[in-house]
């Protein structure tokens, strides 16, 4: 069996509204021959007359008029979905959108980003989920509107992007630790006993990387999944924790932060999102609050 033809809709839907054939044919711009036409389709599609002759006029069967209630309700659909959408109320708006993100990210950004929504769209609430790794299948999905993170190998090349804010690695030690005291060399650096921070396990990465280039290895006694697990370590050992600047900003406070001796770039941090959400206009309206919040 063929897929019917949809536009038979909009004739059948002028057919029942104006009761003639010429009349539906004004309506749709079209010839009175080619409304003619499309008439003996409905009538072949449904198996009904539809309309049928009384005197000078047309006249609907029972079948036509149980069809009328259903019709319009879907002509009236179709047309508002193609119309441009409308202007975004935000005073208005009630939505829920999620947001995955590393940690440190909600403890530096989420009061001011929850302050700034709740200004300017009362009806809007945000999910904060985990971003245990890099995949960018919940993107693709739909389970997440937004995620922040660093553009890598394994981030979608279908994802769109948009620059947060420079991040980099510091050192950071409790208050009274030996680094405190004096210049922190890449020697004294390496010397200590260190936490790493690694979601797949892998303790080795971008600064041991930049170490070796100095003949240099760092002495690392515990791995951790997250930020705040390798500074609750550190503040309770003489642990050295290696983390990024901005994201634990309120995490380190009571703590000895320090800029590593080491020829590391700075990295960006951006927002990403599926490209099937670039027309939408909460969504981008959010995007643009997130990033100011983020530069403030």
């Amino acid at each position: 069996m063929s897929d019917p033809d949809l536009n038979l809709l909009l004739t059948l839907d002028a057919l029942l509204a104006e009761g003639s054939v010429a009349g539906a044919a004004r309506r749709l711009r079209l010839s009175p021959s080619a409304m003619s036409r499309s008439l003996a389709r409905l009538r072949e599609a449904t198996g009904d007359p539809l309309l049928v002759r009384a005197g000078r006029g047309l006249v609907a069967s029972p079948r036509a008029l149980e069809l009328r209630e259903l019709i319009g309700p879907l002509v009236q659909g179709a047309q508002a979905a193609l119309r441009p959408a409308a202007a975004l109320d935000l005073a208005k708006l009630e939505r829920e959108f999620s947001l995955r993100t590393r940690e440190g990210f909600v403890e530096n950004f989420g009061a001011a980003l929850l302050a700034r929504v709740a200004a300017e769209a009362p009806g809007v609430r945000l999910r904060f989920v985990p971003k245990p790794d890099r995949d960018s299948t919940p993107l693709r999905d739909g389970r997440v509107d937004l995620e922040t993170g660093v553009i890598g190998s394994t981030t979608g090349p279908e994802l769109r992007a948009q620059a947060l804010f420079r991040e980099r690695f510091i050192a950071v030690v409790r208050a009274g630790h030996a680094l405190g005291r004096g210049k922190l060399t890449a020697a004294r650096y390496a010397a200590g006993r260190h936490v790493a921070v690694s979601r797949g396990g892998a303790a080795h990465g971008p600064v041991d990387e930049a170490m070796s280039l100095l003949a240099l290895r760092r002495d690392i006694s515990v791995t951790v999944a997250g930020f705040a697990e390798a500074l609750a370590l550190a503040r309770a050992s003489d642990l050295i924790a290696t983390v990024p600047e901005r994201h634990t900003a309120h995490l380190r406070e009571g703590l000895l932060s320090f800029e590593l001796p080491l020829a590391l770039q700075p990295f960006t941090v951006s927002l990403l999102w599926h490209p099937r959400m670039d027309g939408d206009a909460a969504h981008r309206w959010l995007r643009g609050v997130i990033r100011e919040v983020s530069l403030a």
